[in-house]
């Protein structure tokens, strides 16, 4: 039976923590936490459990960085796959399941939560700029990669052990999923997608910064998107 590690990226979820792992520990048995510098107690209650694995960045280093660790986590440990969700209380542990199945079922190498592949009772209504900016970057990313994607920015994710030998990111920030779907056209991985509820508890989150900009954020993204495919072929040309 193959083996998964689960991996949250926190980063000062002192109000969620506790209750997320509760949950994720329903269905997942071996749990890493990458707390990315949190400043608001959450690595004292990170210090009172036994029951994970936490990792420790000593200042915060970004989204990115606390998957990127996640990554390496999971490949230096040999672990069969691996699960990233988030820590916010948006994704539904009670999934992990169908995530991990869904891998073998549709002989996927990533297997991508979509909030908007199919609607659930209790959606959440997205804040319009996030949606159009999802919208606009997904679309731009199918265009440009030949991929079908309606979400390329839920972070509920489930990669095969083929996956995680081919993706090396290293964007720090919120757009290293955009590196990853870069990477994962050019590796020739097969993605799936599946459909998770829409759920927004906090509608006035900071991206951080002039982030919260939303043309400055849509700009990061597209240079984040070019920088990766700058990358991919400078890679493909010293290879050959």
């Amino acid at each position: 039976m193959a083996k998964f590690l689960t991996a949250l990226p926190v980063f000062n979820e002192a109000a969620h923590v506790s209750g997320v792992l509760e949950e994720v520990l329903r269905f997942a048995t071996d749990v890493l936490v990458v707390d990315d510098g949190s400043t608001d107690g959450t690595a004292d209650i990170l210090a009172r459990r036994n029951d994970v694995r936490v990792v420790r960045h000593a200042a915060n280093r970004g989204y990115g960085a606390a998957l990127a660790t996640a990554f390496a986590a999971a490949r230096d440990g040999g672990w069969d796959g691996l699960v990233t969700i988030d820590c916010d209380g948006q994704h539904q542990p009670r999934l992990i399941p169908e995530f991990t199945a869904a891998l073998d079922a549709c002989r996927a190498d990533i297997v991508s939560g979509s909030r908007y592949l199919a609607a659930f009772a209790g959606d959440s209504e997205p804040p319009a700029t996030r949606r159009r900016i999802n919208a606009e970057i997904t679309a731009e990313i199918n265009a440009r990669l030949g991929f079908a994607l309606t979400d390329a920015f839920c972070g509920f994710k489930a990669y095969s052990r083929r996956a995680l030998e081919r993706l090396a990111p290293t964007e720090p920030g919120y757009a290293m999923p955009l590196e990853l779907w870069v990477q994962a056209a050019a590796a020739g991985l097969t993605v799936v997608e599946l459909p998770v509820p829409l759920v927004y508890l906090d509608l006035a989150r900071s991206f951080g910064g002039a982030l919260d900009d939303a043309a400055t954020r849509l700009a990061y993204y597209r240079r984040v998107l070019d920088r990766a495919e700058s990358a991919v072929a400078a890679a493909a040309s010293a290879a050959s």
